[in-house]
Parts: structure tokens; sequence; C-alpha cells
């Protein structure tokens, strides 16, 4: 008898880890149009919705602008702002539908363009990446963890 459950699924690529990890964001997302305006308290800090959307954005931005750079040979230029630790008073405002179509778009078009530059990258620049740092594979990796940061407000339906 043989079993019918046997299908493997591929390892994720990275792109799928990056896009995967937008789709996550943006279901929570999804469910933030009725926050009743309290903060969570996770980990010593404070997050709200766009404090979440706000990070994963600023966090796709910023090893973007690494990964790029290093590809062309560039001295990357580090985030000196540690905006994790601050929450600002726009973190703070009610989260609209309108908010939630911004990160929609915003979120999505990010994941797009992390998509298309590393599916056009060789499995060796993915794995023996040029320049100082984690691999490009292991960047992905590591944007996967701004789950983190939506996972702090949870899911509010």
């Amino acid at each position: 008898m043989s079993d019918t459950n046997t299908a493997t699924t591929a390892p994720a690529t990275p792109a799928d880890t990056v896009t995967g990890m937008v789709e996550h964001v943006l279901a929570l997302a999804a469910t933030w149009t009725h926050w009743d305006g309290r903060p969570a308290h996770v980990d010593g800090r404070v997050y709200t919705p766009h404090k979440a959307i706000r990070r994963v954005a600023d966090h796709m931005v910023d090893h973007l602008a690494e990964m790029e750079a290093r590809l062309v040979g560039e001295e990357t230029q580090p985030d000196h702002w540690h905006a994790s630790t601050v929450t600002t008073e726009a973190d703070r405002a009610p989260f609209t539908r309108e908010d939630l179509d911004e990160a929609r778009s915003r979120l999505t078009r990010l994941a797009r363009i992390w998509a298309n530059r590393l599916d056009a990258l060789t499995e060796e620049q993915l794995t023996h990446s040029p320049g100082d740092g984690w691999s490009f594979r292991r960047l992905a990796e590591h944007l996967e963890e701004s789950v983190y940061y939506a996972d702090a407000v949870g899911d509010l339906s």
C-alpha cells in the first residue's frame, strides 16, 4: 500500500522567504483597523500598528540598500537611527483602512523588488555574496525575522 501523502515541498527560495514574510505581516495588519489605541509592550519596547509597518518597511529598505551597495562594490551606509527603540506620535495614530491599503501597496512593492533582485542572482552570489556581511541568502532569512514587529502587535480580530 503506497502512502499518498509523500509529496515533498521544495525548500523556499530566498525570494519566497521575503514575500512570505510580507504576506504574514499583511495578514495581521488586516486585523488592525479596529485597534483600540493601546500599544503593545514587548521586550521592553512599545509597538503599534503604524510602528510595525514602519519597522518592516525600514528593515527591508535598509538591507536592500546594503545588498545593492555590495553588488556594485560601494561601502554600505549603516542605519544609525535604531528606530525600533523609538515610538513616534505618528506611530500612535489610529490605523485606518486607508493605512492598511497604503501598507499593502508599500510592502507588496518592496517584496517584489526583493524577489526580483534575489531571483536575478546566481547561486554563487546568494551563497558567497560580495563585500562584508551576511550572504544574500542569509539576509533574506534575516528579513523573515521582521514578522517580530507585526507579531508584537498581534492578531486584533
